[in-house]
């Protein structure tokens, strides 16, 4: 008897099926994404609008018709805020208590997220629950007794009273816990084993793996300091212990506002936040939490 042919494959609908399939999920990712480019027009037009007219003079903001490019380019607003508003200084101000903030802050809420994830108390756990009520309250009630702890420190009208209320947040601690509730016991028992101490576990493997979260809520602690402007308009009364937001506030005057010199002061105040945020960006990547293990 002769074998008999294999049987071929039918190829014949196959390519058809996978080049619609192909098509609907290509239809499928072109909704969202041209939602997605919508949404951040929406967000970037007000804010190319306030760049652009930082570089128009005074008598092209609120002609008729508003135009968005300018149809004479200045930056001589930029000098005068510059040289009017003394930036060095209430940029000078600012950028201590961000850093001095931001620092205490991680350190604080990292420690705190540590204890509150990999020890056992039934007492944290309530405390562990405080702390989270405290977010439901609005940032006005606690103003008042805040601002009565403050003069009681004799920490009125000075930086130092911006700093002290500010360390302890509880998104901080929240992102700390969460995250250190990933990484496995079982590399600290191993660090435990070896000889390492709580400090040491903690300073030497849990800060450097939480690398993400902490880049995370220092560029978000530091974006708070410094546009922060309730807080230090209430404790400061000394002008040359401004920080920038309260030194822009201060330039809007009774009866009338210098928009050109308004506006490139508040695009100055930007740039900071700006660069830090290009620089860090590519650090707040996700972390290896089992390379310190084995199978």
């Amino acid at each position: 008897m002769t074998p008999e042919a294999p049987a071929r494959p039918a190829t014949g609908p196959a390519p058809q099926r996978s080049r619609g399939t192909a098509r609907r999920g290509a239809l499928a990712s072109v909704l969202p994404t041209t939602a997605l480019w919508l949404l951040a027009l929406a967000f970037a037009f007000p804010l190319l609008w306030f760049l652009l007219s930082s570089f128009k003079p005074g008598g092209e903001l609120f002609t008729y018709p508003l135009s968005l490019l300018p149809r004479e380019w200045t930056a001589e607003g930029y000098g005068r805020a510059w040289a009017g508003v003394d930036f060095a200084r209430y940029a000078g101000n600012t950028l201590l208590v961000a850093t001095i903030t931001t620092a205490l802050t991680v350190l604080v809420s990292a420690a705190t997220g540590y204890a509150l994830a990999k020890y056992r108390a039934k007492w944290l756990s309530v405390l562990f629950v405080c702390i989270l009520a405290t977010t439901m309250l609005p940032t006005e009630v606690i103003l008042s007794p805040t601002f009565a702890v403050v003069r009681q420190l004799d920490l009125y009208n000075t930086l130092a009273g911006i700093v002290v209320p500010s360390i302890v947040t509880a998104t901080g601690i929240f992102m700390f816990r969460q995250f250190f509730q990933t990484v496995p016991d079982e590399l600290l028992h191993a660090a435990r084993i070896d000889g390492a101490g709580e400090f040491g576990i903690f300073f030497r493997i849990m800060l450097p793996i939480s690398r993400p979260i902490l880049l995370t809520l220092a560029i978000f602690s530091f974006q708070w300091r410094w546009n922060d402007y309730i807080w230090p308009l209430i404790v400061l009364n000394d002008p040359e212990k401004y920080t920038i937001q309260v030194a822009l506030r201060s330039l809007v005057g009774a009866e009338n506002i210098d928009w050109t010199l308004l506006l490139p002061a508040s695009v100055i105040s930007m740039v900071p936040l700006a660069l830090i945020f290009v620089v860090f960006q590519r650090y707040v990547i996700g972390a290896d939490l089992g390379a310190g293990l084995k199978d």
